[in-house]
Protein backbone atom coordinates (compact mmCIF):
# COMPACT_ATOMS: atom_id res chain seq x y z
CA UNK A 1 0.00 0.00 0.00
CA UNK A 2 1.50 3.51 -0.99
CA UNK A 3 0.91 6.51 0.57
CA UNK A 4 0.44 9.57 -1.49
CA UNK A 5 2.92 12.15 -2.10
CA UNK A 6 3.79 13.07 1.36
CA UNK A 7 4.29 17.35 0.31
CA UNK A 8 0.48 17.08 -1.16
CA UNK A 9 -0.70 14.92 2.45
CA UNK A 10 0.34 17.35 4.68
CA UNK A 11 -0.04 20.68 2.54
CA UNK A 12 -3.56 20.12 1.48
CA UNK A 13 -6.66 21.45 3.65
CA UNK A 14 -9.02 19.52 1.76
CA UNK A 15 -11.86 17.09 4.01
CA UNK A 16 -9.49 18.36 7.32
CA UNK A 17 -11.89 19.91 10.01
CA UNK A 18 -11.15 23.66 10.94
CA UNK A 19 -9.63 21.95 14.18
CA UNK A 20 -7.50 19.92 11.81
CA UNK A 21 -6.73 22.42 9.63
CA UNK A 22 -4.89 24.42 11.97
CA UNK A 23 -2.91 21.40 13.19
CA UNK A 24 -1.64 20.92 9.83
CA UNK A 25 -1.55 24.59 8.71
CA UNK A 26 1.30 25.27 5.72
CA UNK A 27 2.35 28.18 4.68
CA UNK A 28 4.76 30.68 5.59
CA UNK A 29 7.37 32.52 5.03
CA UNK A 30 5.13 35.26 6.80
CA UNK A 31 7.32 37.97 8.81
CA UNK A 32 6.24 37.73 12.05
CA UNK A 33 9.04 40.45 13.40
CA UNK A 34 11.29 42.12 11.81
CA UNK A 35 13.59 39.96 9.95
CA UNK A 36 11.95 37.10 11.29
CA UNK A 37 10.00 34.72 9.06
CA UNK A 38 7.95 31.57 10.42
CA UNK A 39 6.54 28.78 7.77
CA UNK A 40 5.41 25.37 8.32
CA UNK A 41 5.53 22.06 6.12
CA UNK A 42 3.77 19.61 8.73
CA UNK A 43 6.11 20.95 10.92
CA UNK A 44 6.86 24.82 11.83
CA UNK A 45 10.02 26.35 11.15
CA UNK A 46 11.59 30.48 12.40
CA UNK A 47 14.41 32.19 10.45
CA UNK A 48 16.02 34.88 12.50
CA UNK A 49 18.29 36.96 10.25
CA UNK A 50 20.63 38.77 12.15
CA UNK A 51 24.01 40.58 10.74
CA UNK A 52 25.72 37.45 11.27
CA UNK A 53 23.15 35.21 9.50
CA UNK A 54 20.36 33.49 9.95
CA UNK A 55 19.73 31.41 13.24
CA UNK A 56 16.98 28.46 12.46
CA UNK A 57 14.64 26.74 14.84
CA UNK A 58 14.19 24.09 13.84
CA UNK A 59 14.41 22.40 10.52
CA UNK A 60 11.57 20.24 8.70
CA UNK A 61 12.05 16.67 8.32
CA UNK A 62 14.11 15.04 5.36
CA UNK A 63 11.27 15.40 2.58
CA UNK A 64 10.31 18.50 3.48
CA UNK A 65 13.42 20.67 4.43
CA UNK A 66 13.82 21.22 1.07
CA UNK A 67 10.56 23.08 0.55
CA UNK A 68 10.71 24.61 3.97
CA UNK A 69 14.26 26.26 2.38
CA UNK A 70 13.05 27.27 -1.12
CA UNK A 71 10.36 29.27 0.87
CA UNK A 72 12.68 31.29 3.05
CA UNK A 73 14.86 31.88 0.26
CA UNK A 74 12.50 33.94 -1.48
CA UNK A 75 12.84 36.25 1.60
CA UNK A 76 16.93 36.37 2.94
CA UNK A 77 20.00 35.08 1.19
CA UNK A 78 21.74 34.69 4.29
CA UNK A 79 24.06 32.01 4.95
CA UNK A 80 22.97 29.73 8.17
CA UNK A 81 25.08 30.54 11.29
CA UNK A 82 23.08 28.40 13.96
CA UNK A 83 20.54 26.17 14.11
CA UNK A 84 18.77 24.91 17.07
CA UNK A 85 16.70 22.07 17.28
CA UNK A 86 13.78 21.89 19.80
CA UNK A 87 13.97 18.66 19.98
CA UNK A 88 15.05 15.34 18.22
CA UNK A 89 12.23 14.05 16.47
CA UNK A 90 12.43 13.52 12.56
CA UNK A 91 9.88 16.39 11.45
CA UNK A 92 12.02 18.89 13.43
CA UNK A 93 16.08 18.32 13.52
CA UNK A 94 15.99 16.08 10.36
CA UNK A 95 16.24 19.13 7.31
CA UNK A 96 19.23 21.51 7.86
CA UNK A 97 20.87 20.53 4.56
CA UNK A 98 18.69 22.31 2.11
CA UNK A 99 19.14 25.72 3.97
CA UNK A 100 22.61 25.86 3.79
CA UNK A 101 24.06 28.12 1.14
CA UNK A 102 26.66 26.76 -1.31
CA UNK A 103 29.94 27.82 -0.02
CA UNK A 104 28.93 28.73 3.40
CA UNK A 105 31.08 28.07 6.82
CA UNK A 106 29.58 25.05 8.15
CA UNK A 107 27.02 26.38 10.88
CA UNK A 108 26.71 25.36 14.90
CA UNK A 109 24.22 23.28 16.03
CA UNK A 110 22.71 23.57 19.25
CA UNK A 111 20.42 21.03 20.67
CA UNK A 112 20.46 19.49 24.39
CA UNK A 113 22.17 16.78 25.99
CA UNK A 114 19.44 14.40 26.50
CA UNK A 115 19.18 14.35 22.17
CA UNK A 116 22.60 12.11 22.20
CA UNK A 117 20.18 9.50 23.77
CA UNK A 118 17.84 9.76 21.48
CA UNK A 119 19.47 9.16 18.17
CA UNK A 120 21.57 6.11 19.95
CA UNK A 121 18.14 4.64 20.38
CA UNK A 122 16.60 5.42 16.76
CA UNK A 123 20.06 3.38 15.73
CA UNK A 124 18.71 0.44 18.26
CA UNK A 125 14.90 0.39 17.27
CA UNK A 126 14.65 1.68 13.44
CA UNK A 127 12.09 -1.31 12.60
CA UNK A 128 10.38 -0.41 15.51
CA UNK A 129 10.00 3.22 15.19
CA UNK A 130 9.28 2.85 11.24
CA UNK A 131 6.07 0.50 12.19
CA UNK A 132 4.93 2.70 14.95
CA UNK A 133 4.84 5.87 12.78
CA UNK A 134 2.90 4.13 10.07
CA UNK A 135 0.88 3.36 11.99
CA UNK A 136 0.19 6.71 13.78
CA UNK A 137 0.42 8.38 11.08
CA UNK A 138 -0.72 6.50 7.63
CA UNK A 139 -3.11 3.87 9.47
CA UNK A 140 -0.87 0.87 8.22
CA UNK A 141 0.48 -1.66 10.27
CA UNK A 142 3.90 -2.68 8.58
CA UNK A 143 6.73 -0.77 7.48
CA UNK A 144 6.95 -3.05 4.38
CA UNK A 145 3.64 -1.73 3.25
CA UNK A 146 4.88 1.99 2.72
CA UNK A 147 5.72 3.66 -0.11
CA UNK A 148 10.09 3.08 0.39
CA UNK A 149 10.66 6.67 -1.08
CA UNK A 150 8.70 8.51 1.20
CA UNK A 151 9.32 6.32 4.22
CA UNK A 152 10.73 8.06 7.51
CA UNK A 153 14.58 6.98 8.45
CA UNK A 154 14.59 6.23 11.78
CA UNK A 155 18.59 7.17 12.99
CA UNK A 156 19.74 10.46 13.25
CA UNK A 157 20.18 13.42 10.70
CA UNK A 158 22.68 14.11 8.30
CA UNK A 159 23.68 17.31 10.54
CA UNK A 160 24.39 16.07 14.49
CA UNK A 161 24.32 18.81 17.08
CA UNK A 162 28.13 19.99 18.31
CA UNK A 163 26.66 22.16 20.80
CA UNK A 164 25.34 20.61 23.88
CA UNK A 165 23.76 22.23 26.87
CA UNK A 166 21.90 20.89 30.10
CA UNK A 167 19.42 23.25 31.62
CA UNK A 168 19.94 27.32 30.10
CA UNK A 169 22.28 28.51 27.28
CA UNK A 170 22.10 32.43 26.12
CA UNK A 171 23.41 32.77 22.95
CA UNK A 172 24.13 36.35 21.15
CA UNK A 173 24.44 35.88 17.06
CA UNK A 174 24.83 39.59 15.42
CA UNK A 175 23.84 41.24 18.49
CA UNK A 176 20.17 39.60 18.55
CA UNK A 177 19.84 37.98 21.74
CA UNK A 178 18.93 33.92 21.88
CA UNK A 179 17.70 32.39 25.44
CA UNK A 180 17.16 28.63 25.06
CA UNK A 181 15.63 26.56 28.24
CA UNK A 182 15.51 22.50 28.72
CA UNK A 183 11.99 21.60 29.50
CA UNK A 184 10.93 17.76 29.58
CA UNK A 185 7.72 17.96 27.60
CA UNK A 186 6.57 15.93 25.04
CA UNK A 187 10.54 14.82 24.60
CA UNK A 188 13.20 14.80 27.46
CA UNK A 189 14.98 16.59 25.02
CA UNK A 190 13.50 19.25 24.47
CA UNK A 191 14.31 23.39 24.00
CA UNK A 192 11.86 26.36 23.81
CA UNK A 193 13.21 29.34 22.36
CA UNK A 194 12.90 33.04 23.12
CA UNK A 195 14.46 35.86 21.42
CA UNK A 196 13.64 39.04 23.93
CA UNK A 197 14.96 41.38 21.34
CA UNK A 198 12.00 40.71 18.94
CA UNK A 199 9.40 39.37 21.28
CA UNK A 200 9.62 35.84 19.61
CA UNK A 201 8.46 32.28 21.60
CA UNK A 202 9.53 28.95 19.60
CA UNK A 203 8.09 26.40 22.27
CA UNK A 204 8.63 23.17 19.75
CA UNK A 205 6.06 20.99 19.82
CA UNK A 206 4.73 22.33 23.71
CA UNK A 207 2.43 23.94 21.58
CA UNK A 208 0.99 22.32 18.61
CA UNK A 209 -2.76 23.62 18.44
CA UNK A 210 -4.41 20.27 19.93
CA UNK A 211 -4.49 18.75 23.24
CA UNK A 212 -0.72 18.43 23.60
CA UNK A 213 1.48 15.18 22.33
CA UNK A 214 1.41 14.15 26.44
CA UNK A 215 -0.34 10.67 26.22
CA UNK A 216 0.99 8.82 22.31
CA UNK A 217 -0.25 5.30 23.55
CA UNK A 218 2.93 4.19 21.21
CA UNK A 219 5.69 6.39 22.54
CA UNK A 220 8.23 6.99 25.11
CA UNK A 221 7.13 8.36 28.07
CA UNK A 222 5.97 12.30 28.49
CA UNK A 223 6.37 14.23 31.33
CA UNK A 224 3.26 16.54 31.57
CA UNK A 225 3.86 17.82 35.01
CA UNK A 226 6.90 19.73 34.11
CA UNK A 227 5.58 20.68 30.61
CA UNK A 228 3.06 22.48 32.23
CA UNK A 229 5.68 24.64 34.89
CA UNK A 230 7.62 25.59 31.24
CA UNK A 231 4.57 26.64 30.11
CA UNK A 232 3.98 29.81 32.34
CA UNK A 233 7.88 30.30 32.46
CA UNK A 234 7.48 30.86 28.90
CA UNK A 235 4.50 32.72 29.78
CA UNK A 236 6.33 35.10 32.14
CA UNK A 237 8.52 36.58 29.27
CA UNK A 238 5.68 38.09 27.77
CA UNK A 239 6.47 36.99 24.57
CA UNK A 240 3.88 38.97 22.17
CA UNK A 241 4.45 36.89 18.88
CA UNK A 242 4.61 32.60 18.88
CA UNK A 243 5.56 30.27 16.22
CA UNK A 244 4.56 26.76 17.26
CA UNK A 245 5.57 23.41 16.55
CA UNK A 246 2.80 22.65 14.58
CA UNK A 247 0.26 24.78 13.12
CA UNK A 248 -0.25 28.75 12.08
CA UNK A 249 1.91 31.64 14.16
CA UNK A 250 0.35 34.14 16.57
CA UNK A 251 1.61 37.37 15.32
CA UNK A 252 1.90 40.20 17.78
CA UNK A 253 -0.65 39.39 20.20
CA UNK A 254 0.54 39.16 23.72
CA UNK A 255 -2.88 38.57 25.27
CA UNK A 256 -3.61 35.69 22.92
CA UNK A 257 0.05 34.20 23.63
CA UNK A 258 -0.71 34.18 27.05
CA UNK A 259 -4.19 32.84 26.93
CA UNK A 260 -3.18 29.90 25.19
CA UNK A 261 0.00 29.42 26.95
CA UNK A 262 -1.83 29.39 30.73
CA UNK A 263 -4.84 27.46 29.26
CA UNK A 264 -3.02 25.03 28.30
CA UNK A 265 -0.58 24.76 31.49
CA UNK A 266 -4.09 24.22 33.48
CA UNK A 267 -5.59 21.62 31.45
CA UNK A 268 -2.62 19.34 31.56
CA UNK A 269 -1.99 20.19 35.67
CA UNK A 270 -5.97 19.23 35.78
CA UNK A 271 -5.14 16.23 33.84
CA UNK A 272 -2.36 15.56 36.22
CA UNK A 273 -3.54 16.43 39.36
CA UNK A 274 -6.50 14.07 39.14
CA UNK A 275 -4.57 11.01 37.87
CA UNK A 276 -2.15 11.51 41.24
CA UNK A 277 -5.41 11.67 43.43
CA UNK A 278 -6.49 8.80 42.15
CA UNK A 279 -3.57 6.82 42.57
CA UNK A 280 -3.63 7.62 46.12
CA UNK A 281 -6.88 5.92 46.53
CA UNK A 282 -5.51 2.28 47.09
CA UNK A 283 -3.59 2.44 43.39
CA UNK A 284 -6.69 0.78 41.81
CA UNK A 285 -6.53 -0.72 38.44
CA UNK A 286 -5.30 1.46 35.81
CA UNK A 287 -8.38 1.33 33.38
CA UNK A 288 -10.48 2.55 36.81
CA UNK A 289 -8.04 5.37 37.34
CA UNK A 290 -8.60 6.66 33.93
CA UNK A 291 -12.37 6.39 33.46
CA UNK A 292 -12.18 8.37 37.26
CA UNK A 293 -10.40 11.44 35.54
CA UNK A 294 -12.43 14.01 34.28
CA UNK A 295 -11.09 15.53 30.96
CA UNK A 296 -11.29 19.32 30.75
CA UNK A 297 -13.90 20.68 28.25
CA UNK A 298 -12.01 23.54 26.01
CA UNK A 299 -13.90 25.11 23.10
CA UNK A 300 -10.28 26.91 22.58
CA UNK A 301 -8.77 25.59 19.21
CA UNK A 302 -5.78 24.82 20.74
CA UNK A 303 -7.37 22.09 22.90
CA UNK A 304 -8.93 20.22 20.54
CA UNK A 305 -7.78 16.43 20.32
CA UNK A 306 -6.94 16.77 16.77
CA UNK A 307 -3.73 14.44 17.02
CA UNK A 308 -3.79 13.14 21.32
CA UNK A 309 -6.05 13.17 23.25
CA UNK A 310 -6.49 14.06 27.09
CA UNK A 311 -7.40 10.21 27.94
CA UNK A 312 -4.10 8.95 26.90
CA UNK A 313 -2.43 11.33 28.89
CA UNK A 314 -3.89 10.18 32.35
CA UNK A 315 -2.38 6.99 31.12
CA UNK A 316 1.25 8.01 30.31
CA UNK A 317 0.94 9.66 34.17
CA UNK A 318 0.01 6.46 35.24
CA UNK A 319 3.23 5.10 33.32
CA UNK A 320 5.60 7.34 35.08
CA UNK A 321 4.24 7.04 38.70
CA UNK A 322 3.14 3.17 38.81
CA UNK A 323 4.87 0.20 36.87
CA UNK A 324 3.61 -1.98 33.96
CA UNK A 325 1.32 -3.91 35.40
CA UNK A 326 -2.48 -2.38 35.01
CA UNK A 327 -3.67 -3.94 38.54
CA UNK A 328 -5.91 -6.90 36.72
CA UNK A 329 -4.77 -9.85 38.48
CA UNK A 330 -5.11 -11.99 35.32
CA UNK A 331 -2.78 -9.52 33.57
CA UNK A 332 0.01 -9.72 35.96
CA UNK A 333 0.98 -13.62 34.18
CA UNK A 334 -1.66 -13.67 31.73
CA UNK A 335 -2.41 -16.55 29.21
CA UNK A 336 -1.73 -16.40 25.71
CA UNK A 337 -4.43 -14.02 24.25
CA UNK A 338 -4.92 -16.87 21.57
CA UNK A 339 -5.81 -19.22 24.48
CA UNK A 340 -8.15 -16.73 26.47
CA UNK A 341 -10.13 -16.04 22.94
CA UNK A 342 -10.72 -19.75 21.88
CA UNK A 343 -12.30 -20.63 25.65
CA UNK A 344 -14.34 -17.67 25.63
CA UNK A 345 -15.75 -17.60 22.26
CA UNK A 346 -16.93 -21.39 23.00
CA UNK A 347 -18.46 -20.15 25.49
CA UNK A 348 -20.56 -17.75 23.54
CA UNK A 349 -21.59 -20.47 20.91
CA UNK A 350 -18.75 -19.48 18.26
CA UNK A 351 -17.27 -16.79 16.45
CA UNK A 352 -20.55 -15.78 14.36
CA UNK A 353 -22.44 -15.22 17.63
CA UNK A 354 -19.75 -13.01 19.11
CA UNK A 355 -19.77 -10.82 15.56
CA UNK A 356 -23.70 -10.79 15.85
CA UNK A 357 -23.20 -9.05 19.16
CA UNK A 358 -20.43 -6.86 18.17
CA UNK A 359 -22.62 -5.54 15.72
CA UNK A 360 -25.71 -5.22 17.75
CA UNK A 361 -23.11 -3.28 20.54
CA UNK A 362 -22.29 -0.79 17.85
CA UNK A 363 -25.52 -0.11 16.79
CA UNK A 364 -26.08 1.36 20.12
CA UNK A 365 -23.40 3.40 19.98
CA UNK A 366 -20.73 0.87 22.30
CA UNK A 367 -17.91 0.76 20.31
CA UNK A 368 -15.65 0.12 23.50
CA UNK A 369 -17.29 -2.78 24.18
CA UNK A 370 -17.85 -4.29 20.91
CA UNK A 371 -14.10 -4.15 20.48
CA UNK A 372 -13.18 -6.43 22.95
CA UNK A 373 -15.25 -8.89 21.88
CA UNK A 374 -14.35 -8.22 18.07
CA UNK A 375 -10.23 -8.66 19.22
CA UNK A 376 -11.70 -11.71 20.81
CA UNK A 377 -13.51 -13.14 17.61
CA UNK A 378 -10.15 -12.57 15.40
CA UNK A 379 -7.82 -14.11 17.93
CA UNK A 380 -9.62 -17.07 18.09
CA UNK A 381 -9.68 -17.79 14.37
CA UNK A 382 -7.80 -15.60 12.02
CA UNK A 383 -8.28 -17.74 9.33
CA UNK A 384 -11.59 -17.37 9.02
CA UNK A 385 -12.51 -14.78 5.94
CA UNK A 386 -15.72 -13.74 7.42
CA UNK A 387 -14.49 -13.23 10.77
CA UNK A 388 -11.23 -10.88 8.93
CA UNK A 389 -14.27 -9.36 7.18
CA UNK A 390 -16.89 -8.34 10.06
CA UNK A 391 -13.86 -7.14 12.44
CA UNK A 392 -12.23 -5.44 9.84
CA UNK A 393 -15.59 -3.39 9.32
CA UNK A 394 -15.78 -2.92 12.90
CA UNK A 395 -12.72 -1.28 12.89
CA UNK A 396 -13.35 1.01 9.92
CA UNK A 397 -16.47 1.93 11.36
CA UNK A 398 -14.44 2.97 14.94
CA UNK A 399 -11.93 4.81 13.56
CA UNK A 400 -14.50 7.04 11.94
CA UNK A 401 -16.06 7.60 15.09
CA UNK A 402 -12.56 9.46 16.65
CA UNK A 403 -11.35 12.92 16.42
CA UNK A 404 -7.51 12.52 16.98
CA UNK A 405 -5.22 11.16 14.43
CA UNK A 406 -3.84 8.49 16.71
CA UNK A 407 -6.78 6.92 17.72
CA UNK A 408 -8.16 7.50 14.36
CA UNK A 409 -5.05 5.46 12.54
CA UNK A 410 -4.47 2.97 15.37
CA UNK A 411 -8.26 1.88 14.56
CA UNK A 412 -7.30 2.11 10.70
CA UNK A 413 -4.27 -0.65 11.18
CA UNK A 414 -6.30 -2.67 13.09
CA UNK A 415 -8.57 -3.12 10.55
CA UNK A 416 -5.44 -3.81 7.88
CA UNK A 417 -4.42 -6.33 10.64
CA UNK A 418 -8.17 -7.92 10.23
CA UNK A 419 -8.09 -8.36 6.41
CA UNK A 420 -4.69 -9.95 6.58
CA UNK A 421 -5.88 -12.43 8.84
CA UNK A 422 -3.32 -10.96 12.07
CA UNK A 423 -4.57 -10.68 15.39
CA UNK A 424 -3.57 -7.15 17.14
CA UNK A 425 -1.24 -8.75 19.92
Amino acid sequence: MATANPVEQFGSMQGRSPEEAKFFWTGGPIEVAPRTWFQSMFSGCTGFETDDGLVLVDTGTATFGPVLAERLRQRTAAPVHTAIYTHGHVDHAFGLGPFLVEGQAPPTVIGHRAMRRRFERYGRTAGHNTAINNRQFAGIPKHDEIDRASAIRFEHPDHLPDVYYDDHLEIVVGGVTFELHHCRSETDDHTWVFCPDRGVLCPGDMIIWGVPNAGNPQKVQRYPWDWAAGLREMAAKHPSTLTPGHGGPVVDDPDLVQRILLETAAYLDAIVEQTLVALEDGSPPHVDIVRSVVIPDSDSPWLQPVYDEGEFIVRNVIRWFGGWWDGRPSDLKPAPRAAVAGELVALAGGPTVLLDRVDALAAEGRLAEASHLADLALEADPTDPDTCRRVAAHYEARAEGESSLMAVNIFRSAAEYARAGRPFA
